[in-house]
């Protein structure tokens, strides 16, 4: 599928993968797959201000990725979602809840190592970080866009439209900012 995908559209991949391993992730998410397409600019003809949507995925992270239906059905419950995160904050530091959870070596990894196999690419030092299944499901929805549209190739519009079709925080924090599907695809496509 991959040899299908424009050079942004690699780009915009392999920059996830960046996005990922800065933060410290241990997988590739949806989040830094949207991260990736506002450092190629591929938002800009939508008027999308960057620094606001990062600052949107961060303020989503913060609260634990908690989308804004289950903040609703929470407060629906008496449940202040605001709180609870101040209160963990307290405790346990600010943005303790955004902190993403340490690397985990695998039995694959541990094997590779022992057998004298590195698990980092020698050139750069960097480790593998795998695609979380979000992530997965995004590239390969994008794969349906363009086949439904009759695209012989998958660009960033279709990564875009992807992540705009699944529900959850990216989607959210998108259409927050005047990004739908709708709006993408009638403005990028032309």
């Amino acid at each position: 599928m991959f040899e299908r995908f424009t050079r942004d559209a690699r780009s915009t991949v392999t920059g996830a993968v960046t996005e990922a391993r800065r933060s410290g992730a241990a997988t590739v998410t949806e989040e830094h797959l949207l991260l990736s397409l506002l450092a190629l600019g591929t938002l800009d003809p939508l008027g999308v201000d960057r620094t606001a949507v990062a600052a949107d995925l961060t303020a989503a992270r913060r609260r634990g990725g908690m989308s804004r239906a289950d903040e609703e059905a929470l407060a629906g419950l008496g449940i202040d979602l605001t709180e609870i995160v101040s209160r963990i904050e307290e405790t346990h530091g600010e943005g303790v809840l955004a902190t993403p959870a340490p690397r985990r070596r695998t039995l694959g990894a541990s094997l590779r190592s022992a057998l004298g196999r590195a698990d980092t690419d020698d050139r750069t030092g960097s480790h593998h970080v795998p695609f979380a299944e979000g992530s997965k499901k995004v590239l390969e929805q994008s794969l349906r866009i363009a086949l439904g549209r009759k695209d012989n190739h998958i660009g960033t519009l279709h990564l875009l439209l992807a992540l705009l079709s699944r529900p959850g925080t990216v989607a959210e924090v998108l259409s927050d900012h005047g990004v739908t599907y709708n709006t993408a695809e009638t403005t990028l496509a032309a």
